[in-house]
């Protein structure tokens, strides 16, 4: 079964339709309006094998909040459905990811319940046109919605470019062992309770 989302999200703030390929080949075609943000999640489906579709428009006059957040959101649950009852799911795993200056770990349980935890400091308020706190919120965003356990933490390095992209690549690397099938399991839920919800 394809394990494909299309997701659309339309506020008075921000207007976004994500198509996800969890099977895919690395391939993306990403326009948010905010050029850091989109070559963060070219790393992810890049490194995460996955196909990724996103076009978002959002208030960018007002900031860059509800956009980066709103995508944040539709990812999440178009991961979310994606994976449907994540039958078969290697579920946990973890990526440490070297870049130059720069190393960072993400570890993550896609076992239905969302929370994150997110150790990463960065030394300028801008990386281009995205505000570095709104790193951490994605990532936050992301999980809650996809109901997925995450920690995200730099270990090393010096230049915010890299950590942010060091950080996006580990989470796809991150995602895309966690959501592979395990044959051994195949069909079974990967969990004692029998339900991941």
């Amino acid at each position: 079964m394809a394990r494909i989302a299309t997701v659309k999200r339309e506020t008075k703030e921000t207007k976004v339709t994500i198509v996800l390929n969890v099977d895919g080949k690395g391939i993306s075609e990403i326009s948010t309006g905010i050029g850091m943000l989109d070559h963060l999640l070219e790393q992810v489906a890049r490194h995460g094998r996955f196909d990724i579709k996103i076009k978002a428009q959002g208030d960018l006059t007002v900031n860059e909040h509800h956009t980066v957040e709103d995508v944040a959101i539709s990812l999440g649950k178009a991961l979310r459905e994606a994976l449907g009852e994540r039958r078969g799911l290697v579920r946990m795993d973890h990526a440490i990811v070297p870049m130059d200056d720069v190393l960072a770990l993400v570890a993550m349980d896609i076992g239905g319940r969302g929370y994150a935890n997110v150790d990463a400091s960065f030394a300028k308020e801008y990386i281009g046109e995205l505000p570095t706190g709104l790193i951490k919120h994605f990532l936050q965003s992301f999980a809650l919605e996809a109901r997925l356990n995450l920690h995200a933490k730099l270990l090393a390095g010096e230049d915010d470019h890299h950590k942010a992209e060091a950080l996006f690549k580990a989470l796809g690397r991150a995602l895309d062992d966690a959501t592979e099938i395990d044959g051994r399991i195949t069909g079974e839920v990967p969990s004692t309770k029998e339900i991941i919800d």
